[in-house]
């Protein structure tokens, strides 16, 4: 079984994150970019530039967390945005693209090991440079990540 369910959008999810989080179903929330709603949102699109679109990230995300959400998932947004939600929350904060400020770090497995064809995204490093295993790839995602050295927002950051 799940051991938790993931649910992609703004504060309008909030009476379904309640609705779930009341009958034990523990919810990860999802803000930025959302894959999902890609098409909807006009692509792979940075979000939370402008000063009012960061200011609505911000407000779903305070939402998100007092419907009961357990964690939030930030993809695809300013640092310096997504480093104020998570200060701003009790629950944890994975960023995708979103910067070193967020309480963890996340990459999609095909795109940190090298194995997706075509353009990536900026934030995308490739961990199997130079590892001699799939392991130790993975291995050093974790500890860059936990030694704050991966994302480094020069290179991974908007």
């Amino acid at each position: 079984g799940a051991q938790m369910v993931k649910l992609e959008g703004g504060g309008w999810t909030a009476d379904t994150v309640r609705f779930l989080t009341e009958r034990g179903i523990p919810v990860c929330a999802h803000l930025g970019l959302t894959p999902q709603s890609v098409h909807a949102l006009g692509g792979y699109r940075i979000q939370g530039r402008n000063d009012e679109a960061a200011a609505t990230l911000k407000r779903h995300a305070v939402e998100l967390a007092d419907a009961g959400a357990a964690m939030l998932v930030l993809e695809l947004m300013p640092s310096a945005v997504a480093s104020e939600i998570t200060r701003s929350l009790a629950i944890p904060v994975i960023g995708i693209g979103a910067g070193k400020g967020c309480s963890g770090q996340v990459l999609v497995l095909h795109d940190m090991l090298g194995l997706t064809r075509g353009k990536l995204p900026r934030f995308v490093r490739n961990f199997m440079e130079g590892a001699p295993s799939i392991e130790a790839a993975i291995r050093s995602f974790v500890d860059e990540v936990k030694t704050r050295r991966f994302p480094d927002d020069t290179l991974h950051g908007y």
